[in-house]
């Protein structure tokens, strides 16, 4: 016979979800029930992940940029523009790369709003947790920066947040002496974000978007230089058109470059070309240009693969890689 449960305990005051902390699973829930937090609070926050969103990004004016930015760049800013225009005290909005100690989202002393792109998602959607760090940032007291939190499975996107018809110009920097205000100095920075500094500027790889074609970012490494190309087109259609310029050999970007491959991330393909050293963002400019108009072509056919094709088709699809 079994043996009988003893009777519960008076349950403790429970806090709202969104107020709980996130801890180590097998630690105790910081809402005070006694149970672990795996069986408490991080169990109803692991059901309220939302569907894996493939393209968060989809709708945004930029989508290959914001892709870029958010997987191969490491400094750079974007001023954004807010359907109905920016909120009372807020002078400005700005997409950031990345922001000192990961913060999410910062505002500044003067009201000004800075948003980190490159943070974990707690939803599957990026745009959702992004949009939720964006309303919290614009609400936050001048001077703070706004925590990570895990989003609530329903909320607004940054397609409801943001205006469409906006533009999306991003800036490329050396270094991330963004984080710092002009008004102020490196030297005026805190110990830990002064050291934070330091650390990011010496790993940061130089790149530098070219300016011929839309998303396409040329990056210095020690041994090669490299071209990294967001693409809008369907993935099959765009392999297609690839594997086509591969087998007529019209697929590098000048002599001593070749296409090795591609990524998929956030839903889009980034073909990446292998450069010679000094092969400069200058000197692939026109080359870039070139392959663009070829790829239009290629794009264009309709044309069965030939076998040639085919098995230039095979190479591309082998050596790619998935990053989100």
């Amino acid at each position: 016979m079994a043996k009988k449960r003893p009777a519960a305990k008076t349950a403790k005051p429970q806090l709202n979800t969104g107020e709980i902390s996130v801890v180590g699973a097998r630690e105790p829930c910081p809402c005070g029930s006694g149970r672990r937090y795996k069986a408490c609070h991080g169990a109803a926050a692991a059901h309220a992940v939302t569907e894996h969103v493939q393209r968060p990004f989809e709708g945004l004016p930029g989508e290959c940029d914001w892709v870029a930015l958010r997987e191969l760049v490491p400094a750079a800013t974007v001023p954004l523009t807010l359907k109905g225009g920016l909120p009372g005290g807020v002078p400005s909005v700005t997409l950031v790369t990345v922001l000192p100690m990961a913060w999410p989202a910062l505002r500044r002393e003067d009201g000004s709003v800075l948003l980190g792109l490159q943070n974990e998602s707690s939803t599957g959607d990026l745009g959702r947790d992004m949009a939720d760090t964006l309303e919290r940032a614009l609400a936050a007291e001048p001077g703070t920066p706004v925590p990570a939190r895990r989003v609530p499975a329903e909320g607004p996107r940054l397609q409801d947040l943001l205006d469409v018809d906006g533009g999306f110009e991003p800036v490329v920097h050396s270094g991330f002496e963004f984080w710092i205000p002009e008004s102020e100095s490196a030297q005026s920075a805190s110990p830990e974000i002064a050291a934070s500094l330091e650390r990011a500027n010496a790993a940061a790889i130089p790149t530098v978007k070219l300016a011929g074609v839309d998303a396409a970012y040329w990056c210095e490494t020690p041994d090669k230089n490299h071209l990294r190309w967001v693409m809008p087109h369907p993935e099959e259609k765009l392999l297609d058109a690839l594997a086509r310029l591969h087998a007529a050999g019209t697929s590098s970007l000048g002599e001593g470059t070749r296409l090795v491959g591609s990524f998929r991330a956030h839903g889009l393909v980034v073909p990446v070309w292998d450069l010679p050293t000094g092969v400069t963002a200058d000197d692939v400019e026109k080359p870039a240009a070139e392959f663009a108009e070829r790829l239009a072509g290629a794009l264009a056919s309709d044309a069965p693969l030939t076998t040639e094709e085919r098995r230039a088709r095979g190479g591309l699809t082998n050596r790619q890689v998935t990053l989100s």
